[in-house]
């Protein structure tokens, strides 16, 4: 069994040139996600890139929601009702899938000043912490908590608002 982490990447848009660096920076977000939030791990992972066409999709058949937006995060509930679910043949609990329209994180980098490569960085984080349990729309302290932990794993790898 292996104590490492596995984050898949699959990459299903052609709008957006998805580097082998830009798969390293989602996969180091995600692991220092999990660490900062003490999680007892190791995970697994599934992370789609794709377009706002796609996304756009997903938001209606997911959440009625009838626009493209940057993420989505589909979390794994155990039976249980905790976070994840073991795989008995790797010893990983799967955590979840994450979605990220490469396209609408270039938009949001350009809207807000910063590099695409921190935006999806974000994302990956932003979303992690989806899965992990937590949901800014649900109470202002969970906001401020996100808020607080992406910017402090953001600075940790040197992705601060510039």
């Amino acid at each position: 069994m292996s104590r490492r982490n596995s984050i898949a990447i699959t990459n299903e848009q052609n709008k957006v040139d998805i580097t082998a660096y830009t798969k390293k920076l989602i996969r180091t977000a995600i692991s220092k996600t999990l660490k900062s939030e003490e999680f007892e791990g190791p995970a697994e992972v599934s992370v789609v890139i794709t377009d706002n066409e796609h996304i756009h999709e997903l938001n209606k058949e997911y959440r009625g929601v009838d626009r493209p937006t940057d993420v989505l995060s589909f979390p794994v509930i155990s039976d249980d009702d905790s976070i994840g679910d073991v795989d008995y043949v790797t010893g990983r609990v799967v955590i979840g899938d994450i979605v990220i329209s490469a396209e609408r994180a270039c938009e949001q980098a350009k809207e807000y000043g910063h590099s695409v490569d921190r935006e999806i960085a974000f994302l990956s984080v932003h979303s992690t912490l989806h899965l992990l349990g937590y949901d800014h729309e649900r109470s202002k302290e969970e906001e401020d908590y996100m808020n607080k932990k992406q910017e402090e794993i953001l600075a940790g790898m040197g992705l601060t608002r510039k």
